[in-house]
């Protein structure tokens, strides 16, 4: 990382060789200082507010020069006080406004302003009941959450149920920054990992349902859901919601790539953790032509997951398995609409060889495995 020493950028020869034949620069560099003056050395309160405000100023009326603009401001120092003014009531929103401005695509601002002690503070904010200022926390913590380097000083701060309370109770603007910033953290690839309680499943469930199944934020919301899936709470409480386990069949039939993958491992988890249990609530919804389609045209890991699926769902009580006419029946519709009625028996064809190919790979694992332990020692 940078060094973090206060520079001035007009002290250096070659920067005030530019000023010289930079008019523009110059006056830049003079509302910086001043900016620099109120808010570093001031330590007059309003006169600090005002100056957070015209950090703000600076950055959105340099569109052309707003990323320099960002790396002058902090090089001069004005990060530590404006996280500073995070702990003063009145001071607090032109902080955070700063604050977010500096960080926007800026890597090494956003580490600058979690090391200078941000995260506390916006913890603080985060518990409070003024809407506007938590989802202010909100969006800044979603900024910082997308530097690596961030991942875990965030995660480790508490700040997990508090957004996760957001999911249910903040402004569509507010959520979709949650959930954002919920999902930055569980890609850290450090300790602490990034621990989802069961709560978040129906706001999660209830905002899969509203949004468009192939779009990012759909994308951001099934990734929770699949790690919600990995816990027996998570689980349960996936199944109880109404609608729950059919808004992840919907998303493995009308998702993207990704959506779909995470869909189709939340469903795969919930079977593979007790068939018996999940099953049939599975197959009620009808899931078998969205899966059929993801092991033709999925990800490598969806195509994977939505095979295991199908063997699981297959592997039913005889009472409850599926009619080898119905099954044809949903592969040659399955197919139709995949390749059209003049590669209908050709695409159907290949489908249906590649489940019997699985199932006898399976079969031959079986009684491998049974062979096995059969076997004296």
């Amino acid at each position: 990382m940078e060094d973090e020493r206060q520079h001035s950028p007009i002290t250096s020869p070659a920067a005030e060789l530019t000023l010289k034949s930079n008019p523009q620069s110059l006056l830049q560099n003079k509302e910086i200082e001043q900016v620099v003056e109120r808010l570093v050395r001031s330590g007059n309160l309003d006169s600090q507010i005002e100056a957070a405000k015209d950090v703000r100023k600076l950055v959105r009326k340099s569109k052309s020069s707003s990323s320099k603009i960002r790396s002058r401001l902090a090089a001069a120092g004005v990060i530590p006080p404006l996280v500073s003014l995070l702990h003063q009531p009145s001071a607090c929103e032109p902080a955070l406004l700063a604050l977010l401005n500096l960080a926007v695509r800026n890597e090494r601002n956003k580490i600058r302003i979690v090391t200078s002690g941000a995260v506390p503070p916006l913890v603080e904010l985060l518990k409070l009941e003024n809407g506007n200022l938590r989802e202010l926390a909100t969006a800044t913590m979603l900024s910082l959450s997308t530097a690596a380097a961030n991942k875990s000083v965030i995660a480790s701060s508490g700040v997990a149920p508090l957004l996760m309370q957001i999911l249910g109770s903040g402004s569509v603007q507010g959520r979709v920054d949650a959930v954002t910033a919920l999902h930055n953290l569980s890609t850290n690839k450090e300790e602490p990992k990034l621990v989802l309680d069961a709560r978040a499943a129906p706001p999660l469930i209830k905002l899969l349902k509203e949004c468009k199944k192939y779009s990012k934020f759909a994308e951001k919301t099934t990734a929770l859901l699949q790690i919600l899936s990995h816990s027996e709470e998570g689980r349960l409480a996936i199944t109880n919601v109404d609608g729950g386990i059919l808004t992840l069949v919907e998303t493995v039939e009308d998702g993207s790539l990704v959506s779909t993958e995470h869909a189709v491992g939340a469903l795969l988890s919930l079977c593979q953790s007790c068939r018996d249990k999940y099953r049939e609530l599975i197959l009620n919804e009808g899931p078998i032509p969205g899966l059929l389609r993801l092991t033709a045209e999925g990800t490598p890991e969806a195509q994977e997951r939505a095979r295991k699926l199908l063997d699981l769902l297959r592997d039913s009580r005889p009472e409850k398995k599926m009619s080898s006419a119905v099954f044809e029946r949903i592969v040659y519709d399955f197919a139709t609409r995949v390749d059209g009625t003049d590669k209908v028996a050709e695409t159907a064809k290949r489908l249906m060889e590649d489940m019997v190919n699985r199932s006898m790979e399976l079969s031959i694992n079986r009684i491998q495995i049974r062979a096995s332990s059969c076997t004296p020692s």
